[in-house]
């Protein structure tokens, strides 16, 4: 027999954009607990509100499992004199088991015979474990900032208001945080606000919403939420702009949700688009509407979270509080138009980018410097990325970024755009910050790609050089997406940029503040780890991505080409007995003093080392050149031919031979295997 098991936590409001992680974690925290105890639920489901965490716990065992506990004694040569009398020895084992001597168990083993007692310890139940599971769970949540109430003691994310504790029909007699266990929930906060008795765990989602008006899954409410927001754009004749941060908030603000439609004056429509949408998003939580073609329309849908009798005063106040929202975002668009980017590049000199590393003034002109320099490596006009560079960092100085820091590098756009500058540096202030996220698009062209990089890569030298390197989970410069947009940029567009060559660069123009170059190894590392992650992303094993940047090769492109043939040759019928020889090879080479020299042909002696040597020489130039041109997966093809001459060197052949010179020249002849496979990667730290 199994049980269902209800828990719910009854809080004032929960910080909304923190609901869904608190409510996964405490999932995951109370299954491991009872897994650990032996008492694992065949499923777990979660429910989160803004004024309920809670978790049903589906077929869960009503209590553990007898445990069979044994004890070893001492040995019975040991537990008895010659006479069979008990011993001090056996008499004190005895007596801390709580039995006579005659009562313990003679056992014997592979280490000798023992004296033992087994006893079995009853388990205890789910009710008697969970109110302990249960505290220990809330107090091992990830909250940032506990809050304490009231006259006692206990913390929590919010004050903590009543505590549902059940097994199917029953309370399970528990107090925490002051509160006394019940089955008594609470509906909706202003349309069932009164208590709601839950007769049988079970029946707690389906009540809680028949007669609470409360849609207690996240998921559910989600799902709810997205539907009723298209229907109610496609009623307008839009599409509506739903972005999943958003969505996850505003399901996070709401228990019983209600599409609410506004509109909105068209004049606004003269601002930039984005302007307004964050605006929407960022302050009234609202969703933006655009027609067919992509244009915003005076329409917007916000999520009440109350079912008013009369909705069109909901409409009008929620138009009304959007109105000098918009009106603020005006004035900041018609400020910043008259001062100008150049006006605000000129500020940037005030402004501290990171004490030790100077002002933003200071980091445009070493973007400006190196971003010119990588310019020269991939085509860009030095002219224009100057220009670029020059006001890549402007628009952090305008009003309208400084009320909505999202939207730098956009603006950086508008505002080019409006004094004229050419396209290509227009979109390369917009582009630098891109990939914003993971999976986000990556910057166009040379000029736009070249501020990326020089940005990025002077943040990381940088701030390494100051000894503030990201650990554990602070990341204030979010350095590890600075790393991995460097990567995505090379790799994806195939820049034959050396990663040791701009580091050095980038390094370079510390030169009068600190030094840099002391760091370069550090952060060269620091980039690889984040290449790990992005192939193993991709599927692509942490062995294949290793067996390439062992030694930290800086041309990435050329890394992305080899790991992809690598995992294509994977299927080759000969890539696991190829990687074995390779390992095995590795391991031979390695108890040796040096470096082996270079083969004596006369010196070969056995039919099956001739035979490899001189497939070797044959393969050789042809494999170099196929490598040389970037064909890795054709040269490594040829490379397999070489199995079957392996596999006989391997069964015909002894290598540590007591001639040293027959040695010497058997351990060469491997190196030169060794090397030629390791023009690609190291196929010695391959999982066969």
């Amino acid at each position: 027999m199994t049980s269902d098991c209800l828990i719910e936590i009854g809080t004032e409001e929960l910080p909304p954009r923190a609901l869904l992680s608190l409510a996964r974690s405490f999932a995951n925290l109370m299954q491991t607990a009872l897994s650990d105890a032996d008492l694992a639920p065949a499923a777990v489901e979660v429910f989160a509100t803004p004024r309920r965490l809670a978790l049903l716990l589906r077929d869960t065992p009503p209590r553990q499992a007898d445990q069979v506990i044994d004890k070893r004694g001492p040995a019975l040569a040991a537990a008895f004199d010659d006479d069979g009398n008990p011993s001090r020895a056996a008499l004190g084992f005895a007596g801390s088991c709580g039995v006579e001597v005659d009562q313990l168990e003679r056992r014997e083993t592979d280490k000798g015979a023992w004296l033992y007692f087994s006893s079995t310890q009853a388990g205890k139940s789910l009710a008697q474990l969970l109110p302990e599971l249960l505290a220990a769970a809330l107090g091992d949540l990830p909250i940032p900032k506990r809050m304490r109430w009231g006259e006692r003691s206990d913390d929590f994310v919010r004050p903590v208001k009543w505590l549902l504790l059940m097994i199917d029909s029953e309370v399970v007699d528990a107090e925490i945080f002051g509160l006394r266990s019940a089955n008594r929930t609470f509906g909706h906060r202003f349309h069932a606000p009164g208590a709601l008795e839950i007769p049988a765990a079970a029946d707690y989602e389906s009540l809680l919403l028949s007669q609470g008006l409360v849609i207690a899954s996240f998921e559910k409410r989600r799902d709810a939420i997205r539907h009723m927001v298209e229907q109610e754009a496609a009623r307008l004749g839009g599409m509506a702009h739903i972005e999943d941060a958003l969505l996850d908030e505003v399901t996070a603000l709401v228990e019983y949700p209600v599409a609410v439609c506004g509109q909105f004056d068209i004049e606004f429509l003269q601002l930039p688009a984005e302007v307004l949408v964050t605006t929407m998003q960022e302050n009234q939580k609202y969703f933006a509407l655009f027609d067919s073609d992509g244009a915003l329309l005076p329409h917007f849908i916000a999520i009440a979270n109350i079912d008013s009798r009369r909705p069109e005063v909901v409409a009008s106040g929620n138009e009304r509080v959007i109105r000098p929202r918009f009106a603020d975002a005006e004035f900041f668009y018609t400020q910043d138009r008259k001062q100008g980017l150049d006006a605000m590049r000129f500020r940037l000199d005030s402004v501290v980018f990171q004490e030790k590393l100077g002002s933003l003034g200071d980091k445009t002109a070493r973007i400006i410097r190196l971003a010119k320099y990588i310019a020269s490596l991939t085509g860009g006009d030095q002219d224009l990325v100057r220009r670029a560079a020059d006001l890549c960092k402007a628009d952090l100085m305008s009003d309208m970024v400084g009320e909505f820091p999202k939207l730098q590098g956009l603006m950086g756009r508008y505002y080019s755009q409006l004094q004229q500058e050419d396209q290509s540096v227009c979109d390369a202030i917009e582009q630098h910050y891109w990939p914003r996220h993971a999976g986000d698009q990556l910057p166009r062209g040379a000029i736009a790609q070249s501020l990326a990089l020089a940005d990025r890569l002077d943040s990381l030298i940088g701030i390494f050089a100051i000894g503030e390197k990201p650990g554990g989970d602070k990341d204030p410069f979010a350095l590890r997406r600075a790393a991995l947009g460097v990567l995505r940029i090379i790799v994806e567009n195939e820049l034959p940029l050396d990663l040791r060559d701009l580091c050095q660069v980038a390094a370079d123009g510390y030169f009068k503040k600190i030094e840099a170059a002391v760091v370069i190894d550090d952060v060269i590392d620091y980039v690889f780890d984040r290449l790990r992650a992005y192939y193993q992303e991709q599927g692509i094993g942490f062995d294949l991505v290793e067996a390439v940047t062992y030694n930290r090769p800086g041309l990435l492109h050329d890394c992305d080409r080899r790991i992809r043939a690598l995992q294509e040759f994977q299927n080759h019928e000969a890539f696991t007995a190829l990687a074995a020889a390779n390992k095995r090879i590795a391991n031979i080479l390695k108890k040796q003093d040096g470096p082996a020299a270079k083969v004596d042909q006369k010196l070969l002696s056995e039919t099956a080392e001739k035979q490899l040597y001189a497939q070797l020489l044959e393969l050789g130039d042809g494999v170099a050149k196929q490598f040389a041109q970037g064909q890795y997966l054709q040269g490594l093809e040829q490379l397999a031919e070489l199995r079957p001459a392996v596999d006989l060197f391997f069964d015909e052949v002894m290598v540590m031979v007591d001639d040293n010179s027959l040695k010497n020249n058997r351990l060469a002849l491997l190196d030169q295997l060794l090397q030629s496979f390791r023009l690609v990667a190291d196929f010695s730290r391959l999982q066969s």
